[in-house]
Formats: C-alpha cells, structure tokens, sequence
C-alpha cells in the first residue's frame, strides 16, 4: 500500500514537473525563431545544426512513444500504467508540436538535408548514445543509430516486430514488455536530449531539451519501480 501511495505521488509531481515545462514552452516558443544579433537580424539556425538535428530527430522519437503509449492503453486495465502511457503520450505529442512548430518558425525541412543519416548532428553520430537494442528485442544493447532494417532509426527506438508483438500481448505481459520498451526508448532519448542542452544554440530548444531530461529521468525510476512490483526488470 505504501509503495502503490508513493508511486501515485511520483506521478502527480511527474505532471505537476510536465505542465510546468509545457507552459513554460508555450511562453517561450516564440524566442526560438533565433537569437538577435547586435544589428537586429535574426539569427535562423543552418538545416545542417545540431538545432534543425534535434527537433528533426527527437519529433520522430516522441511519435514512437506515443504509439507505444496508445498501443498498450488498450491492451491493459491497470490504472498506473494507463495513467503513465497517457502522460508520456500527451507531454511528448505536445513537444513533438513544439519542435516541428519551430523547423516551421525557421523555414527549415523536417526530413535531413542531402540523406543525411539520423543523429548526424550529435557528436559521434549518435553511435555511443545509450539505449539502443538488438531490433529482434533480445535485449541485447547491439543495436541502435542508424537504422537496421526493422524500424530502429535512433538508439532507444522499438523495431516494428516489437511493436507487433507489444499488440498481441495481454495484461501483466503487455505491461511489462510496454515498460521495458519504453525504459530503452527514454534511455535513447536522454542521451538525444543532453546532447542537444550542450550542442544546440537556439536558448528555447535547450531549456526544451534539458527539460525533457529531467522529466524522463524521473520517469525512468518510476517505471523501475513499476516493473519491480511486476517481478521484472528493465532489459540489460
């Protein structure tokens, strides 16, 4: 009884934490249309940055976790998990909406320039970012960065066999296989997101970024806490 208190606590300040960002986006939203310069031209960021990058990459991202949130609302009646895959859904479909919002503020593509791979922009390709899984969901740690054939484009991402079998799958199942996918998924998004707080230079994107790594840091514990009570554990 304890735990289950605690854990609904973690949740309420979980979204006390997401409505705070979302408002706090919504009043700075428009400042990511560039920094000005001293002669009052405003600065676009290139198509090439790492801040077209981040928004490109981590809008892709996010509608993963929001399929995913969908996918198993309606594969469990447990209220914690329904309650947690409809605030991931809602905090990252409004995000994903800030992000695309801003490429369209700056008059930039939402797909790369010149087939440029996923994760260019970030140091290293994204090749040592955290999170990633083999694309068969043995929980191997093998895969991740560019794309392997099932839909994995970033580290963290499920492959579309894990989101067919996430469909078929009932109850306890379904709500652990929902919260190890989504304990990757928030790996490879933390990485994505401290890269963009130390790389991207529009001020509104990184305070969006650094937010996004709080609020799934503090996710990622509550879901360990989940799976525990479920005799599992997030993949290795």
């Amino acid at each position: 009884m304890e735990r289950r208190r605690t854990r609904r606590v973690r949740l309420a300040a979980g979204a006390a934490v997401v409505l705070a960002l979302l408002f706090a986006g919504a009043a700075t939203v428009a400042s990511a249309r560039g920094e000005e310069e001293p002669s009052g031209n405003t600065r676009v960021p290139a198509a090439s940055s790492a801040d077209a990058g981040f928004a490109r990459d981590m809008a892709v991202h996010h509608q993963q976790a929001v399929e995913m949130s969908f996918i198993v609302r309606d594969r469990t009646d447990d209220e914690d998990v329904r309650r947690l895959a409809y605030d991931i859904a809602n905090t990252q479909a409004n995000q994903r909406g800030m992000l695309l919002g801003w490429l369209d503020l700056w008059e930039l593509p939402k797909v790369a320039p010149g087939g440029e791979p996923p994760m260019a922009w970030m140091e290293g390709g994204g090749r040592h970012a955290h999170g990633g899984h083999h694309p068969d969901g043995d929980g191997s740690g093998s895969g991740g960065g560019s794309g392997d054939g099932d839909g994995v484009l970033m580290p963290g991402m499920a492959s579309r066999s894990e989101l067919a079998r996430l469909g078929r799958l009932d109850g306890k199942q379904a709500e652990v296989f929902f919260l190890q996918l989504m304990t990757d998924h928030h790996k490879g998004g933390v990485a994505m997101a401290e890269a963009c707080a130390s790389l991207c230079s529009v001020p509104a994107e990184q305070r969006l970024a650094q937010g996004m790594v709080e609020g799934q840091r503090s996710e990622l514990g509550l879901m360990r806490d989940m799976l525990a009570e479920r005799g599992a554990a997030p993949r290795s």
